[in-house]
């Protein structure tokens, strides 16, 4: 048997596969229940390796541990079915593994090696741009997709998503004008593709192009599924361009409209919850009492350790809420990760720690020291992951504790750094009036 893309599957039943091939064009497209179309099928074919094996690195690579359980139980399924499995299918299970155990360079790695073999492995291609992404890795995610997006044409099932994938690899390399053409071509392909919308949304965000940004969104949201996992997260970035345009007020309307109504069950749900709440708390904004649920919700992932950009997002939590306990065992946490030696540990070290340390120095006001914290995080931002414009809140809170600690020549050089990159954004010119009055 062969999936939609050609690729040699190990078992014998063809509705198995076709719902195999169903369940990851829902993911590629990040919408409806992917877990729940394999998990039908494994109900009638629980001999299927690779229908086991897709669920574990979903649940993998999900970035939570209360999807711990489900991954193990998974993978572990998957395991027992290896004899009857093919080069390919045993080499997407050793990379699920190697994520769930903490390897996530490995792991991407891994699917990277798969797509270079299989070219038409658009699971492989997938997987291994979340794991560049969770990493950090701006090139990879572009270059990882281009080694194999010549092999790809409109009549193979998936083109329009792989162009979507290299849209996004390109708008983190900074080739804004090459993302944007693609990112549109994919959505004209295939309407339903957020991810491929997402990367066009990135690149007016980061060009600081507000009213084309807010029209995208509003033009793309109809394609997304609303309960997917990638539609609270282009609102997201719907309300990054609000605060941009000075509409703090609109920027919350759309936080409890559609980031926070689903009940953020999810940790990328409640990072993007603390990264908005807390661009808005910063500037001085009220943001009611929407940071007690944030917080409830991050205190039960506590002691979980598996992400520093995870934790620190956490951090900002308690740290708003003048939670200082739980900061700090949120901190002891990240101390704890960092003494490991899996990716975690390296992300921890370099980056989750010090930005860890500066916003709950931020919520305690002590500016100067989350000044000296956030300047040290900075330089090494990528290895806790994400991309360029969830990293960007550190030089956000790097600026406003500048301008609090009264430190007129860091205040100088950050402003400068934002007049470059949004001089028209709301906040720039917000934050250059207050640095030109610390010299008054």
């Amino acid at each position: 048997m062969k999936d939609a893309q050609g690729n040699a599957v190990s078992h014998h039943a063809a509705d198995a596969v076709t719902a195999l091939d169903d369940a990851v064009g829902m993911l590629n497209a990040f919408r409806g229940d992917p877990v729940g179309m394999v998990a039908d099928a494994l109900k009638a074919h629980p001999d299927f390796a690779m229908g086991h094996i897709f669920l574990g690195a979903l649940f993998a690579t999900a970035m939570d541990k209360t999807f711990e359980p489900h991954t193990r139980r998974a993978l572990t399924a998957a395991e027992a079915l290896l004899g009857a499995a093919n080069e390919r299918e045993r080499s997407h299970y050793a990379a699920a593994k190697r994520w769930a155990d903490g390897d996530i360079a490995g792991a991407t790695e891994a699917w990277g090696r798969i797509a270079m073999d299989h070219p038409h492995d658009i699971l492989a291609i997938q997987f291994a741009q979340q794991g560049d992404f969770f990493q950090g890795q701006s090139l990879m995610l572009r270059d990882r997709v281009l080694r194999v997006a010549k092999q790809w044409n409109p009549s193979i099932r998936g083109h329009g998503f792989v162009l979507g994938m290299q849209a996004f690899g390109h708008e983190e390399a900074g080739e804004y004008g090459r993302a944007e053409a693609l990112g549109r071509e994919a959505v004209a392909i295939e309407p339903r593709d957020a991810w491929a919308a997402h990367a066009v949304a990135h690149v007016m965000e980061m060009e600081g192009r507000v009213p084309a940004g807010l029209k995208w969104i509003d033009e793309t949201s109809a394609g997304w599924d609303p309960e997917g996992l990638l539609a609270y997260h282009l609102w997201w970035h719907g309300a990054l361009m609000r605060i941009d345009h000075g509409e703090p007020d609109a920027a919350l309307e759309i936080y409890d409209r559609h980031i926070a109504a689903g009940g953020l069950g999810q940790a990328l749900e409640l990072v993007d919850a603390s990264a908005l709440l807390w661009r808005i708390w910063a500037l001085g904004h009220d943001v009611g009492a929407r940071w007690a649920n944030v917080a409830e919700k991050w205190a039960l992932r506590l002691q979980h350790g598996i992400s520093a950009f995870n934790d620190v997002h956490a951090v900002m939590a308690f740290a708003a809420l003048g939670m200082d306990a739980e900061a700090d065992s949120q901190i002891a946490t990240l101390e704890r990760a960092a003494a490991g030696e899996d990716t975690n540990a390296m992300m921890a070290r370099l980056a989750g720690l010090p930005s860890a340390r500066g916003f709950a120095a931020f919520g305690r006001g002590r500016y100067a020291e989350a000044l000296s914290h956030l300047l040290d995080a900075m330089p090494r931002a990528a290895a806790f992951g994400g991309s360029h414009a969830q990293r960007d809140i550190l030089s956000w809170t790097a600026l406003e504790a500048a301008i609090r600690a009264g430190d007129r020549h860091a205040a100088d050089a950050l402003v400068a750094e934002r007049i470059a990159r949004k001089a028209e954004a709301v906040p720039t010119r917000m934050w250059l009036r207050r640095t030109q009055a610390l010299a008054d």
